[in-house]
């Protein structure tokens, strides 16, 4: 059967694929537009397999919110290059994951990859199709919710680089937790407060600290007290309510809060 210019045109606005694909997808199709938009999709699914040991080492940390503001989603999608990361096609495909991940709630990333695009295709499919489209291996490397019967918000910085999510108890609290999203995402902590921290680690500190000291010729009676202050120190490093705040220096996150609790957070950086 004689395939039409107008039928190739409308496969190839529907599926992305180029012109001669598209026509050989419909001359095998016999001229059925899902059939073909099957074999497009197989087709590109073999390309994209050819292309999983390559290094997917640039992309974006996208982040979102839910209207209510007291759920917050994060994931890091990836391609090969720059170049593919800044192209339209990628930009509004990680545009749309956004939209489809607040729509869907998905728990971990197995769920978000399952979760159905607008035209009918999963999250993983979709990847696929636009892997063999750029001609680069994609990826979504990883993926995380976090809920409060308070308030989340997100930051954003350098470029879509980093993300963050905060969490607060307290709810209406939106400026709040950007402030504290926003130090999360500059000074990367790794815990809410020196309680989290394990003994072990802590004990570990603290014998690098004494050895040093001890090298250094430090007397005995004066280490503990020495120790102390560089294990204040470590927590200011690791410990998000011991940081110096990032607009204020005379602040510490911990004096933000004021009766609030940080409940959880989360960082993705490339």
């Amino acid at each position: 059967m004689a395939i039409s210019l107008e039928l190739i045109k409308a496969l190839r606005e529907k599926s992305g694929a180029g012109m001669s694909d598209c026509k050989n997808a419909l001359d095998e199709a016999a001229g059925d537009m899902d059939k073909a938009i099957d074999i497009l999709r197989k087709k590109g699914i073999a390309k994209a397999a050819k292309r999983n040991d390559r290094e997917t080492g640039e992309g974006l940390i996208k982040i979102a919110i839910n209207e209510e503001n007291n759920e917050g989603y994060i994931f890091e999608i990836n391609a090969e290059t720059d170049f593919v990361v800044r192209s339209e096609q990628f930009q509004q495909f990680a545009n749309d994951l956004n939209v489809v991940v607040v729509a869907g709630r998905p728990e971990h990333l197995e769920a978000f990859l399952n979760l159905q695009m607008n035209d009918g295709i999963s999250v993983r499919e979709a990847l696929e199709r636009l892997s063999s489209i750029v001609g680069e291996k994609l990826e979504i490397k990883r993926y995380a919710m976090i809920t409060s019967g308070g308030t989340v918000a997100a930051y954003s910085h350098a470029g879509e680089q980093i993300g963050s999510l905060v969490a607060i108890d307290l709810p209406m609290q939106s400026e709040l937790a950007k402030e504290i999203a926003m130090q999360v995402a500059a000074s990367n902590p790794k815990y809410i407060s020196s309680d989290e921290i394990e003994p072990a680690e802590l004990a570990r500190e603290k014998d690098i600290y004494l050895e040093q000291l001890r090298k250094e010729g430090k007397p005995e009676e004066m280490l503990e007290k020495i120790v102390g202050g560089k294990l204040n120190k470590f927590f200011e490093d690791i410990c998000l309510l011991n940081q110096e705040f990032i607009k204020d220096d005379t602040k510490k996150v911990s004096d933000l809060l004021k009766g609030a609790k940080i409940e959880q957070f989360v960082r993705y950086a490339l």
